[in-house]
């Protein structure tokens, strides 16, 4: 293979950071996005569960076909369709409409997104191929960090239409960038599956007990996560009324938690396997969970009891993410896109339903959230702990 660790990370990064620059970067509009379809903000909230159903979908069926037909191809078409659905999405005027194009545009991301773990285990293996990953997740990572200020700026400059306009611009930058500079990584010798084949592949991994704690792991712990993705609008801005240009410093500061989380992960590799890196992330994201619950039952729910806690449980994906994945990938070689496509279609169904748990019922107060965060983080730990059993030593 003649690409670098490095260059491997920078491709695969600016791949990734699509589906998070979808997802953060309207949220300081959403209340603009509600006036201008005419719905409530708990409503307009479902477009973010609506993504993440059509990112899960778009993984499950193309990652497959990424295995058979190769990499770029996938990537490539899965870009077109992102770009055209993000244009289509400026021209919406109702509830129905926003969340049938926001669909559209997911299944494209997740056809390109997909591909980045499996490009990664193309190329490395073991603990190089979690390094990999942890790099390239330091790189993606900032793009939740920018995202929301880039959407504040956009939603500034003129209105909210413009943030999916940037969104359409940045998915035709990486038709260049990845058309160019990236080859096919595909192993030559790769049989190609039929449809027979690609469903008793999923089903291999659902029936592998180890590979299905490393998916409950990512799964649930994402959904925590999302849970609180999905309420942010809500709790920052309404709930304890901060201004669209406060919430992305504050929404950001989870972000800048996570990248230092990869950063220890880096660390801690040297002489931890990536299991035992796992579980202490899931066992720091439970304490906050319990944490976040007692200030909402006891009344101390303030920015400042809230929003550290909640830091140090969005921090934990560093820990968490890089870890499972690559664990999970590890033990399907063979067929890693069409793995990566069911963790990952998990993973978005599962923040998919934290989501509209959060959002459905529009209830003004953090009780959803913090609820569903905490029960999210019990599932994760469970899962790994009975599933994937207890890890070897480094």
């Amino acid at each position: 293979m003649t690409l670098n660790p490095r260059r491997v990370a920078l491709l695969v990064a600016a791949n990734t950071a699509l589906a998070p620059f979808a997802i953060d970067a309207y949220l300081p509009a959403m209340a603009a996005i509600a006036g201008h379809i005419g719905a409530s903000i708990h409503h307009t909230e479902l477009s973010l569960s609506t993504f993440l159903a059509g990112f899960a979908l778009g993984q499950l069926v193309f990652g497959p076909v990424s295995d058979r037909v190769g990499r770029k191809p996938v990537l490539l078409g899965g870009l077109v369709v992102f770009l055209l659905a993000s244009l289509m999405i400026t021209t919406v005027g109702s509830l129905g409409e926003l969340l049938a194009w926001r669909f559209v545009q997911a299944l494209g991301g997740g056809a390109t997104v997909v591909n980045s773990a499996a490009i990664v285990r193309d190329c490395f293996e073991g603990r190089e191929a979690a390094k990999v990953m942890s790099t390239m997740a330091i790189i993606m990572l900032m793009a939740p960090l920018v995202a929301p200020m880039v959407g504040s700026g956009l939603l500034y400059l003129a209105d909210w239409w413009l943030i999916f306009v940037f969104l359409a611009v940045y998915a035709g930058f990486l038709m260049w960038l990845l058309g160019t500079r990236l080859p096919e990584t595909r192993p030559p010798g790769q049989s190609a599956s039929t449809p027979a084949k690609v469903l008793a592949n999923y089903a291999s991994v659902l029936r592998d007990r180890r590979a299905m704690g490393f998916i409950a792991a990512a799964s649930m712990s994402f959904a925590g996560l999302f849970a609180f993705i999905t309420a942010s609008p809500f709790l920052y801005l309404e709930h304890f009324d901060l201004t669209p240009s406060l919430y992305p410093l504050v929404f950001g500061v989870n972000v800048v938690a996570m990248v230092a989380a990869n950063r220890l992960n880096i660390r801690l590799l040297r002489w931890r396997t990536p299991l035992q890196n796992l579980r202490l992330g899931l066992g720091i994201q439970l304490a906050a969970g319990l944490g976040l619950v007692f200030m909402v039952a006891s009344g101390l729910e303030s920015l400042a009891t809230m929003v550290p806690l909640i830091v140090l449980f969005a921090g934990t994906i560093g820990l968490i993410a890089p870890n499972a994945i690559t664990s999970l990938l590890d033990r399907f070689h063979h067929m890693s896109a069409t793995a990566a496509a069911l963790q990952g279609s998990l993973q978005f169904s599962s923040g998919a339903l934290a989501g509209v748990l959060v959002g459905a019922f529009e209830v003004d107060s953090a009780w959803p959230m913090v609820a569903t965060m905490l029960g999210a983080s019990l599932l994760a730990n469970l899962g790994i702990r009975l599933l994937a059993g207890r890890p070897e030593r480094a």
